[in-house]
C-alpha cells in the first residue's frame, strides 16, 4: 500500500530530476552555432601609446568597438528568447575558415589585430607627414591546420617566400598558387625561418566543405616590413580582428596633438588598408546597438559592403557617418561644429 502511495510521488521527482538535467545539458552544451553579442564601446585614450604624447584637450574621445564572440549553448539555439539582446546566431561557416579549429581562429584573429595596429601606424604617420618606408614581406604562418600534412613541416612564424617557383610577397600571392592545385597536388614552398631559407614538398588535403578544393593547411597573414619613426604601444589584451584599424589611426592623431574628435565622443570600426582607405567589417548590427547604448555621439562605419546601410538600420536616433578612407573620416569629424 505504501509502496502504492509513493509511486506518483517517486515518478514526478523522477521526472522533475530528468528534466533538470536536460535543461543542464540545454545550457551548457555548445551547439555548432556562434552568437555575437553587443559589447560597450572602449576608450583608446589609454590603450595606444607614443613617446611625448599631447594631452587631450577637451572632454571627447576616440572609441574602438568589438563584439562578443562565442559559441552558442544548446539552449541559445533553439530558444530565442534566451538570447541576450540584440545578439544574432552565426553558422560555424561563416566564422571559421576551412579545416581550422576555434584555438586556430583565436590565433588567426590576434595576428590580425596586431597588423591592423601596423597598418593603422603607417598610415597615421604618413597623415601627420612622415617618411614610413613599408613593403610587403611574404605571408607569415600564424596556424598550421591539424590533420595537413604541412604539420611537423611548417611552423607558426614562418615566413613563405615562394610557392610552387612563383614569389609570394602577399596573400593574393600564395592564394594563385593554391587556387592552380586540386586535392592530392604537391606544392613545394619556401620559407624564411630566422635567418635560413628552407624548402618543403606538401600535399594537399581537400577542403572539407568543398571537396574539389585543395588547402595546404597553413594560416597565413601578410607579413609587413615597417620603420616607424618612434615606437608605438597599444595595450588592447585579448581582442582579435582587424575592425579597429580606422580608431586606432584616429587615436594616433589626437597623441600628437591633431583635435580629431572636436570634443565628440567618436566611435569608429573599419579594417584600414595601407592606402587609407576604409573596408567592411562584421558584426555591424552589434557593434551599433552597443555604441547606440552608451555616451557616444557619432559612429563611423564603413560605406563598404552593407555595413553602412545596416547601421542606420539600428541607429534609432545615433548619429552614423559613413567613410570610404581614412582622409574621408578626417574630414567628416572635421565639419562637426566643436563641441564646448
Amino acid at each position: 500500500m505504501l509502496g502504492r502511495v509513493l509511486s506518483p510521488f517517486r515518478l514526478a521527482s523522477a521526472g522533475l530530476v530528468l528534466l533538470v538535467a536536460v535543461v543542464i545539458i540545454l545550457i551548457t552544451r555548445g551547439s555548432d552555432q556562434y552568437i555575437e553579442i553587443p559589447d560597450n564601446p572602449h576608450p583608446l585614450a589609454n590603450l595606444v601609446q607614443i613617446p611625448d604624447a599631447k594631452p587631450q584637450s577637451n572632454n571627447g574621445g576616440i572609441y574602438y568597438v568589438d563584439v562578443l564572440l562565442r559559441r552558442a549553448s544548446l539552449l541559445e539555439s533553439l530558444v530565442s528568447v534566451v538570447r541576450p539582446e540584440g545578439s544574432d546566431l552565426i553558422d560555424s561557416n561563416q566564422i571559421l575558415d576551412p579545416g581550422i579549429s576555434d584555438q586556430e581562429r583565436v590565433k588567426l584573429d590576434r595576428a590580425s589585430m596586431k597588423q591592423s595596429q601596423e597598418v593603422a601606424s603607417v598610415v597615421a604617420m604618413r597623415q601627420l607627414g612622415y617618411r614610413v618606408p613599408i613593403r610587403a614581406g611574404g605571408v607569415r604562418v600564424v596556424a598550421v591546420t591539424s590533420g595537413s600534412h604541412a604539420t611537423g613541416l611548417v611552423k607558426p612564424g614562418d615566413v613563405i617566400i615562394s610557392a610552387n617557383g612563383k614569389p609570394v610577397h602577399t596573400r593574393i600571392d600564395l592564394s594563385r598558387v593554391a587556387a592552380r592545385l586540386k586535392p592530392g597536388d604537391i606544392v613545394k614552398i619556401v620559407v624564411r625561418r630566422g635567418g635560413k631559407k628552407l624548402t618543403f614538398s606538401i600535399r594537399t588535403i581537400a577542403d572539407s566543405q568543398n571537396p574539389k578544393r585543395a588547402i595546404i593547411g597553413v594560416l597565413p597573414i601578410q607579413a609587413l616590413n615597417v620603420q616607424l619613426p618612434f615606437p608605438i604601444k597599444f595595450n588592447l589584451r585579448r581582442v582579435g580582428g582587424p575592425s579597429a584599424g580606422l580608431a586606432f589611426a584616429l587615436e594616433l592623431l589626437e597623441k600628437k596633438g591633431r583635435d580629431v574628435d572636436h570634443g565628440y565622443n567618436v566611435a569608429a570600426t573599419g579594417e584600414l588598408q595601407l592606402d587609407g582607405s576604409v573596408t567592411g567589417i562584421g558584426g555591424i548590427k552589434q557593434k551599433t546597438i552597443g555604441v547606440r547604448k552608451s555616451n557616444i555621439d557619432v559612429f563611423l562605419v564603413p560605406v563598404d559592403g552593407d555595413n553602412a546601410r545596416d547601421a542606420k538600420r539600428y541607429a534609432h536616433g545615433l548619429r552614423i557617418i559613413p567613410v570610404k578612407s581614412f582622409q574621408q573620416a578626417l574630414q567628416a569629424l572635421a565639419t562637426l561644429t566643436p563641441k564646448g
